[in-house]
């Protein structure tokens, strides 16, 4: 073959080459547009699935309010007065004047025994009286009389010189005179003793009549007419009455465990199931030193003063007392559900230890990581009330977007918000509760 052939042919073949890498490469060029156009479309929804994703914590703003810290009693309410009227005496009831619900005044009558027979009885004792007052009168002219024969023997026997009368005669004048002065005594007892017979038929005679001793409203009524009244060492119930409802006193048991913070004059409030919706006023009068075991638990019986001026509430209602034991007002207040979170070591480490994606791995990214959602601390209050030595605690605030401690000194809690206090807190301060379940 001669060399012109032989360069002719390697021009062919170069020619060749090139058409068929263009051809390549109009064939490859579709179709890497058509993967980059699918990597950014993956790039892309990873961004938008991650900014559709809720924060990983859940947190609330520090503000400032009022807390107040209170003790939960439960008793019953009670008259501030309440008195028991009874009979000392025994018979059948004549009548009846007052019902349940009445206002009575104090002296004013409420039932009458029949008094037939003490009314004779007195009668008779007034008859004895005047009978024994005779007694006494003619007792004293008997005494007069043989006074008066006395003197005149012992007259005689002066001027006789001792002659007459004999002395038997003087001693019998003696001795008469002696027993009309005993016999004046007893008929002046006899008096005395029918004198008091009187008063006591009187009295009983009075008392038949039963009266109200206090201005106050008829509780309960167990006496109708014609009922027999017994009276044997106590005497029986037959009326309760209380004092002015408009004033009355609740009494609650406070346990053991809350007593030391229980004093007198502090305010509280209750409520009780006839008004549910409804807050009473009252305030702490007498805490007990006496304790009441029931069921093994120790409680301290505490008097409330409560004011009833619309007379709403009525004795025996159960009541369910806050007694307000102390109070915070305009403080930084912060869930308690704040002291049990501590975050896990991968989350507070920061952005630091975040590694950064090259271009590629932007345009090609793998499946998204799910981040760990676990809070490190799920215990109770008493456990989260273990990092609070020396009335300190330890919270966590979001800031750029990573957990921060923050040292605070704890105060009064209700159970739901503590109180806080410290130089790093501020209005607004987002303060982590928990951090956020993951998305589903």
């Amino acid at each position: 073959m001669s060399t012109p052939d032989l360069a002719t042919l390697i021009r062919h073949n170069g020619a060749g080459q090139r058409s068929r890498l263009s051809r390549l490469l109009r064939l490859l060029l579709p179709v890497a547009l058509v993967l980059l156009a699918v990597a950014a479309w993956f790039w892309w929804s990873a961004r938008a699935r991650a900014a559709s994703q809720p924060p990983p914590f859940v947190t609330e703003a520090l503000a400032r309010g009022d807390i107040r810290l209170t003790v939960t009693a439960t008793g019953n309410l009670e008259p501030t007065t309440e008195i028991t009227v009874g009979s000392e005496l025994s018979g059948t009831t004549l009548e009846v004047y007052v019902d349940t619900n009445d206002h009575v005044t104090k002296g004013q009558p409420l039932a009458k025994l029949d008094t037939t027979k003490l009314a004779q009885e007195t009668e008779s004792s007034r008859a004895q009286l005047a009978s024994a007052q005779a007694s006494v009168a003619q007792a004293e002219a008997t005494l007069k009389e043989a006074q008066a024969t006395l003197a005149r023997q012992q007259e005689l026997h002066q001027l006789s010189g001792g002659k007459v009368p004999s002395r038997l005669e003087m001693d019998t004048a003696t001795a008469t005179t002696d027993r009309a002065k005993a016999d004046l005594l007893a008929a002046q007892a006899s008096v005395s003793q029918a004198k008091a017979q009187v008063l006591i038929n009187e009295t009983d005679l009075a008392k038949a009549i039963i009266k109200s001793p206090i201005d106050g409203i008829v509780l309960t009524r167990d006496l109708e007419p014609g009922q027999t009244v017994a009276a044997s060492f106590t005497a029986p119930e037959l009326f309760v009455i209380a004092e002015k409802l408009e004033h009355m006193k609740l009494k609650v048991a406070v346990a053991e465990a809350d007593i030391g913070r229980v004093a007198n004059g502090q305010p509280s409030s209750f409520t009780v199931d006839a008004w549910p919706n409804r807050s009473y006023s009252a305030n702490v009068i007498k805490v007990s030193y006496g304790s009441a075991v029931t069921d093994n638990v120790v409680t301290y019986e505490t008097e409330l003063e409560v004011a009833n001026d619309d007379l709403s509430l009525r004795p025996g209602m159960t009541a369910t007392a806050d007694i307000h034991v102390a109070e915070a007002k305009n403080v930084y207040l912060v869930p308690t559900a704040a002291f049990r979170f501590t975050p896990a070591t991968s989350a507070a480490s920061g952005a630091s230890t975040a590694q950064k994606k090259s271009f590629v791995q932007s345009l090609m990214p793998g499946p998204p990581r799910r981040q760990s959602s676990r809070p490190a601390a799920t215990g109770d209050a008493s456990a989260a009330s273990s990092g609070r030595a020396n009335g300190t605690a330890r919270i966590w605030v979001l800031r750029d977007g990573h957990p921060v401690p923050v040292q605070v000194k704890v105060g009064l809690t209700d159970g739901r918000y503590t109180e806080v206090s410290g130089d790093d807190l501020a209005d607004g301060l987002p303060v982590i509760l928990r951090a956020s379940a993951p998305a589903s």
